[in-house]
Parts: C-alpha cells; sequence; structure tokens
C-alpha cells in the first residue's frame, strides 16, 4: 500500500524555537528576538511546502542482522533486525518540507543576516519533524483497527543502521519520493528531509516499548532518546 499526501497544516512552538537558537536556559530572550521569531513563524508558511509518502510492507525473512521486505528491499542492521524480527509488517516513509526554506535560509546567511537565518532554520528542523509525526500518527491510525500497534520511527544513520541503507529505503517507496534525491554519499536533498521505518506488529509483540537507547551507552548520541 502506497500513501502520499502534499499541503498539511503544520503548527510552530515559538518557544521550542527560541531554546533552539540559545535561549534555552530559562532566560528571556530579548524584545527583538521574540519579535523575529513571531514573525518568521507567522510567515513561515509561505516557504514550507510539506509533502510525504510511505508504504507497508510485509516483512519476509529476518536472518542474523539482516532483513528482508517486500520482494527487493534488504536491511541491514542488528538494531533493526531485532525490531522487525517481532513486527508483521513495517512502514517506510520519506517526507520533507521541500527547498523554498532552507533554500532562503542560506541566502540570508550569504548576507550576513545570521540570526535570521537560524531561526527560519530552527523552524524548518521544526516543521519537518512535524510531518514526520503526522505520518506515524497516520501509520497508527492504519494499524489500531487491525489490533496492531507500531513502534518508535527509526532512520538510517542512527544506532547501527548505516547511511547507505537510505538506497534501500528510497527502493522501497518506488518513483514517488515526494521530489527528494540522494546524493552520492546518501545525503537527502531537500536537507529538511525524514526517511525512516515504523514497524507495526501485535500489542503482545513489545515493539511499541523497543528503544535501543536503554543498551547503548553513547551518552552524546544526538538521536539519543
Amino acid at each position: 500500500m502506497v500513501i502520499s499526501s502534499k499541503n498539511m497544516p503544520i503548527e510552530i512552538d515559538k518557544k521550542r524555537i527560541c531554546s533552539e537558537i540559545g535561549y534555552d536556559n530559562g532566560g528571556q530572550p530579548p524584545a527583538r528576538v521574540l519579535s523575529l521569531v513571531e514573525e518568521y513563524v507567522e510567515n513561515a508558511g509561505e516557504l514550507i511546502d510539506p509533502s510525504y509518502t510511505y508504504v507497508i510492507e510485509d516483512v519476509k525473512v529476518v536472518h542474523g542482522s539482516r532483513v528482508l521486505i517486500g520482494k527487493n528491499v534488504v536491511f541491514n542492521s542488528d538494531i533493526v533486525a531485532r525490531l522487525l524480527k517481532r513486527c508483521k509488517k513495517v512502514a517506510i516513509s520519506v517526507v520533507t518540507i521541500g527547498s523554498y526554506l532552507e533554500g532562503t535560509a542560506r541566502r540570508l546567511a550569504k548576507d550576513g543576516h545570521l540570526l535570521q537565518a537560524s531561526v527560519l532554520d530552527a523552524i524548518g528542523s521544526q516543521a519537518v519533524h512535524k510531518v514526520a509525526e503526522h505520518v506515524q500518527n497516520e501509520i497508527q491510525a492504519w494499524s489500531r483497527p487491525r489490533g496492531l500497534v507500531v513502534s518508535r520511527r527509526f532512520s538510517p544513520g542512527y544506532c547501527d543502521w548505516d547511511i547507505g541503507q537510505q538506497l534501500m529505503v528510497f527502493r522501497a517507496v518506488g518513483r514517488d519520493t515526494t521530489g527528494v534525491h540522494l546524493t552520492d554519499t546518501c545525503l537527502m536533498i531537500p536537507s529538511k528531509s525524514i526517511s525512516g521505518i515504523v514497524g507495526i506488529g501485535s500489542a503482545e509483540s513489545g515493539i511499541a516499548e523497543y528503544n535501543p537507547c536503554g543498551i547503548c551507552d553513547k551518552d552524546d548520541c544526538a538521536g539519543r532518546r
């Protein structure tokens, strides 16, 4: 099953934007910063073009750290294999907010407007995660009436899942990648994009609680949950 969609509403948390640009120690940002954040959040919708696509496939075979999805997609990761061996299905997604916002932020930075660029970049990061959360909620809504639950989202480049596995994620999704492309090093363009998987299984499988961070001692990991 393939689902694609565009033009979903996104709500931005202004306090989180202030925190992400450095005002996270409880201090009140200056009035000019608050005004700038307010203005940019108000008008960011003109620069955000949210879209997403995902497929729901059967988990065919799990052998060691290798997982066969569908007919020709193989994920290679011990962390992912531990999750998917408990799952009946897996949702594989690509989400993005398009290239307009990051292009504008890049131009602002080039012209020396670093604060403005930072605010816009923080808005973009929050917005693309909102799209990813929306997709996870959709997958959960699809799973619930079937008596199934979903896992956390996992993306290539985190834990032991090599960034090169983006190729398999994109192969699974097919031609409709909502305008997102991969570089030779498997980074996504536009950069304000997220790819990944969500496991789908029975409530007894324990996948809803599966969190590899509990057995990982890498405290400085940006993806630690």
